[in-house]
């Protein structure tokens, strides 16, 4: 009964941009931006991270990279808990093996 004005746990993943110098390309990922961002599972966390490096005003003025776009790789640290990669793909975001940012 009381569940349903529970605000749900929110904790914060510390996310890494890859992205390569050029679009298009699959190879030569670099960091381009390092950040924390708070949310309750790594669908919302990428969620956030696409909604804010997609849109000019919201980006961080130290942010040296393009907007985000297919074939970018987001790199969730959660500690002992794991290490997460994700791409984004035409059909949205698909976790992908580490090998890919080498």
């Amino acid at each position: 009964m009381i569940k349903p004005f529970v605000k749900p746990r929110t904790k914060e993943y510390d996310v890494t941009i890859f992205q390569t110098p050029k679009y298009r390309e699959t190879r030569g990922y670099r960091e381009v931006y390092r950040t924390l961002i708070e949310g309750i599972n790594h669908e919302e966390c990428l969620s956030t991270v696409f909604k804010q490096f997609n849109v000019l005003d919201r980006m961080p003025f130290d942010f040296q990279g393009r907007f985000l776009s297919t074939g970018d790789i987001l790199y969730i640290d959660e500690g002992r808990r794991g290490q997460y990669y994700y791409q984004l793909k035409s059909g949205g975001w698909a976790l992908v093996n580490r090998i890919m940012v080498r």
